[in-house]
């Protein structure tokens, strides 16, 4: 009776996050199916040292177990990668896998034209995103899709508040450069548009 309602406990606590656990998982790994055994195995380790959790943000000690099972994944298959090259196989990148673009209404605003650059736009964005050193990149999902505080990213990638601050400046500054706006490149209305917004795993088909 004691686990059951254990098990109760942690399933109200952790699931709530689980679609915030996905969508750092498929940013950091790049690659949807890899995404899907980090969170399982992320999970897996949060059950286990659930009993140790002494409270606080259930939500950033879930996605620190995610980023670093994450971190342990892409290790693994970097090391693969090297061995295959190694033994004179060439170890291509993974290929990201884009979505098709939703179809557009009848009598489309603005016109086609319009549409079509404003769609490169957003590839030239996405594309950015994905091309960040991880270390940048997971400040970026953690700060402008998950919305967590300076605090917060800080405790889940294990560096000082000023470096999370550095941070994001840095890949704010490439995003930027790569899209040619000075405008911020992941305003709510951007994050929208390119389907990337807060918690919606199945939204973000990103490699």
């Amino acid at each position: 009776m004691e686990n059951l309602s254990h098990l109760r406990d942690f399933e109200q606590a952790v699931l709530p996050h689980l679609d915030a656990a996905h969508n750092l998982a498929r940013w950091l790994v790049r690659d949807p199916p890899t995404a899907e055994d980090v969170v399982q195995d992320a999970v897996l380790r949060a059950w286990k040292y659930f009993a140790s959790f002494r409270g606080g943000s259930v939500r950033a000690w879930l996605l620190q177990i995610v980023r670093n099972t994450a971190y342990t994944c892409m290790k693994t298959r970097r090391r693969g990668a090297e061995i295959l090259l190694g033994s004179g196989e060439r170890a291509g990148e993974d290929e990201d896998a884009e979505e098709g673009v939703t179809p557009e209404l009848p009598d489309p605003r603005p016109g086609p034209e319009a549409t079509l650059a404003h769609r490169q736009d957003l590839a030239t964005l996405e594309a950015a995103l994905r091309a960040l050193p991880a270390a940048l990149r997971e400040c970026v999902i953690l700060r402008e899709v998950e919305m967590l505080s300076y605090k917060e990213i800080a405790r889940i990638t294990g560096v000082p508040i000023g470096t999370v601050m550095s941070r994001l400046a840095r890949a704010r500054e490439a995003l930027r450069d790569a899209s040619g706006d000075e405008r911020h490149s992941l305003s709510a209305k951007g994050r929208a548009q390119t389907g990337i917004t807060p918690t919606m795993r199945h939204a973000t088909q990103i490699g």
